[in-house]
């Protein structure tokens, strides 16, 4: 099975209208004669559960599925953007009324909206690892205002992984698919993590990242680095950026789905491994990639480790290590392959397949002894 590698140059596929006024406003007033979003304003108008940092009078942030979730009166909202790279859908009132394709610096402005308070939410659908997305909060059409933050919710997910956890090409209607292609047709706001955090009406954060493994990546890409390289970051392609966690963070669940690019593809000539050592340096990194989670968010939190294909066994047996030495908090999840169709770009999981997916984790998670 194909996997991307790096996720850079490699996406888009039908190119989704976009709907609304497009106002390039930089700074300044918009067109409508709205104020910008403050400094202050965008973190104490906005709910977000991402890894996002403060960039003056924006916020910066590089994972998928990021999401803001405002509230405003009136009849027009406006989403002030600054990226070049990823696409986006804005929402309102749980509807989907524009998809914004690398929209670079603008202020897009949905008009029309009848004159009562509205729900807006804009979701960042895919991954862009070598970019830095900013977003300048909302502004409201004029005669109307930007409201009180939405609360945030007291469920908390995370999930980790790979372009599968991404929702790599998962809208395509084709499985062979050019690099304009799968960026358009990744969208990790209805892939299985962000499915099942809403089915669970959990706050989430989404980070996968495409074609890294946790030893290994896809077909033993660039060996300086691997999935642990990153996890502690907010801004992927800052070299020992750290996210600050604001101390809101606290997730009573991680699933981590690390292990595809390790072993899908056969250790090339050259490459540092043997199947018997790639598998032990893989369970021996899983073993410390999992306390560095217990070490971050206490015992509290249950562990997820999924386990599928050919890394499925290796994963059982980190787990059971795990158990054996007291540590409860860490289950074990065979991701059921049956009735998944792989329609996704390369290979990669469908909509159908996420659905599925999050039907079957769902389900799971539903016997285990959450603590929320």
């Amino acid at each position: 099975m194909r996997r991307a590698w790096w996720g850079r140059g490699k996406r888009a596929g039908v190119l989704v209208a976009v709907t609304g006024l497009l106002a390039a406003l930089p700074t300044g007033w918009g067109a409508a004669g709205t104020a910008r979003a403050t400094t202050a304003g965008v973190l104490s108008q906005v709910h977000t559960a991402g890894r996002v940092k403060e960039a003056g009078n924006t916020v910066q942030y590089s994972w998928p599925g990021v999401y803001f979730e405002g509230r405003v009166s009136g009849t027009g909202v406006g989403v002030v953007l600054n990226d070049s790279a990823a696409d986006y859908d804005v929402q309102v009132d749980g509807t989907t009324v524009a998809t914004l394709v690398t929209p670079g610096s603008t202020t897009h402005w949905i008009h029309g909206l009848q004159n009562r308070e509205h729900t807006v939410r804009l979701v960042k659908r895919n991954d862009s690892p070598a970019d830095i997305s900013t977003f300048g909060g909302f502004v409201a059409a004029p005669g109307g205002a930007v409201l009180g933050r939405p609360t945030a919710r007291s469920r908390q997910i995370e999930f980790i992984g790979d372009s599968l956890t991404v929702g790599y090409g998962n809208l395509s209607s084709s499985r062979a698919c050019t690099g304009d292609q799968i960026k358009r047709t990744t969208n990790a706001d209805v892939s299985y993590g962000a499915l099942t955090g809403r089915r669970l009406n959990a706050d989430y954060q989404i980070n996968g990242y495409s074609g890294l493994g946790m030893v290994r990546n896809y077909n033993g890409g660039s060996p300086d680095v691997t999935y642990r390289t990153f996890y502690d970051r907010a801004l992927q392609s800052v070299p020992g950026d750290v996210w600050q966690n604001p101390g809101t963070w606290r997730p009573q669940l991680v699933v981590v789905n690390l292990g595809t690019n390790d072993f899908s593809t056969a250790v090339n000539p050259g490459e540092p491994w043997t199947p018997e050592s790639l598998a032990a340096a893989y369970r021996s990194a899983y073993t410390d990639f999992l306390q560095r989670l217990r070490t971050r968010y206490g015992s509290a939190t249950t562990v997820v480790a999924v386990g599928a294909g050919q890394y499925a066994d290796h994963v059982r047996q980190v787990v059971k290590a795990r158990n054996d030495a007291g540590d409860n908090g860490v289950r074990y999840w065979f991701l059921d392959s049956s009735g998944l169709d792989f329609l996704g770009c390369d290979w990669h999981y469908s909509a159908h397949d996420d659905r599925v997916i999050s039907d079957r984790l769902v389900s799971f998670l539903s016997g285990l002894p959450m603590r929320w």
